[in-house]
């Protein structure tokens, strides 16, 4: 490889902090593997209340916190904290909010129904991924996404934030998982939702024939796809696709370099 490419990971969840399902497991590995090619790799993730921060070593930067992050002509506060991955070198960014990410679960109440409010956090934090990268001033070549929770930012990249020069030469990967529950959820509000927030250009990518489907929509504005799960049936997508694989190989330097030229002969 011919100098050091940059990779960020932004995720939904990641072992050892958010733990609820396969995505988890998979983006701690996943991470460790790209970083173990010579790669420079950062991730970042909410800070849910669930994440314990003395255990995990949590702290502010402080320089990179105090900015307002815009949710229906309302501002919250975005906080920034990190950490080390244990056993590597790698830094995780937490962003946090106490609107948001300070309640004691993730997505669901204690009866098991999603939070009213979980399509304004996506919002607040698919945002604010966008406003921590351009103060780190760090331009990704790849921005490979994980979940639901970062379904928009791709539909962000190509419209809202479309001039933003940090990410001008970014390639966008989208990593597709289960997201039933979320369709269901936000189907009735998505599109007055993300229209009122600036998104009206691209909502009609995230439906189908059957309701809202926010895989769709983002593997649309992405450059790539890779299906993270073994049972996941992704229809109509006209991107490149990486076929879901139980362990990561060097097929997904053969996929990266299919979109970007990140691999060098």
């Amino acid at each position: 490889m011919a100098d050091k490419k940059r990779i960020l990971i932004v995720t939904q969840e990641m072992k050892p902090y958010t733990v609820l399902s396969e995505i988890s497991e998979l983006v701690n590995k996943y991470a460790q593997f790209v970083q173990g090619q010579g790669m420079e790799v950062r991730i970042l993730m909410p800070r849910f209340g669930t994440i314990n921060e003395r255990r995990h070593r949590l702290h502010e930067v402080v320089r990179l916190s105090g900015m307002n992050i815009n949710v229906d002509e309302d501002d919250y506060p975005l906080i920034i904290k990190v950490a080390s991955l244990p056993g590597t070198r790698m830094q995780v960014y937490f962003l946090d909010n106490e609107e948001y990410f300070k309640r004691k679960s993730v997505f669901e109440d204690a009866e098991g129904a999603y939070f009213e409010d979980n399509l304004d956090r996506t919002l607040f934090f698919c945002k604010g991924v966008i406003e921590t990268v351009k103060k780190f001033g760090w331009a990704p070549d790849i921005v490979h996404l994980h979940g639901w929770m970062t379904s928009l930012l791709p539909a962000l990249f190509k419209s809202t934030y479309k001039n933003e020069p940090i990410f001008r030469d970014s390639q966008v990967v989208y990593t597709a998982y289960n997201a039933d529950a979320a369709n269901a959820a936000f189907n009735d509000t998505f599109r007055e939702k993300i229209t009122a927030n600036g998104l009206g250009d691209t909502v009609d990518a995230f439906f189908t024939d059957n309701g809202l489907d926010l895989n769709a929509g983002a593997s649309k504005f992405s450059e790539g796809t890779v299906v993270g799960t073994s049972d996941l049936v992704l229809d109509n997508l006209t991107n490149p696709v990486l076929d879901y694989e139980e362990e990561f190989s060097s097929r997904y330097f053969d996929f990266f370099e299919e979109l970007l030229a990140i691999v060098e002969e």
